[in-house]
């Protein structure tokens, strides 16, 4: 199963190397697709256009469910039963209502706004997590 992290802008800064630190850890199929829109709208179009047929679409939103690491760990386990699984990070202003709708679940990072850079960091670190945790293996802890 592939997993896709679909992500509005670049990253930069100190948050790449975190990025890269989690990926390089990650074991599986994962790629990251940064998309440069100039309005909301072709940020839309491209998402909507970057997401595979079948595939199982998580956005993260800060009106989304907000579970514990073993929450998420078991969807994710039970998601990866998809031809694809991908996570959509929405650009400043957000997503439209056309991407929210195609999103099969929405996942959300607490009630506070998290600058793009640190949600993805925090989601690629969630889903490495996540693979520990369905592993067995101690990285997490209770």
């Amino acid at each position: 199963m592939k997993t896709i992290i679909l992500a509005i802008g670049k990253l930069r800064g100190a948050e790449v190397a975190l990025c890269e630190e989690y990926k390089k850890r990650f074991t599986g199929d994962l790629a990251i697709k940064e998309l440069v829109g100039t309005s909301q709208k072709e940020e839309a179009a491209l998402l909507l256009k970057s997401i595979p047929a079948r595939a199982f679409v998580v956005l993260c939103d800060e009106r989304g469910k907000d579970l514990s690491s073993r929450e998420l760990a078991g969807k994710y386990a039970a998601w990866q039963e998809r031809d694809a699984l991908v996570f959509i990070l929405g650009g400043a202003d957000g997503v439209t209502e056309e991407v929210r709708g195609r999103a099969d679940f929405t996942l959300g990072f607490g009630r506070k706004t998290w600058p793009h850079r640190l949600a993805r960091v925090m989601l690629l670190e969630q889903l490495y997590r996540a693979q520990q945790i369905n592993a067995g293996h101690p990285y997490h802890r209770d």
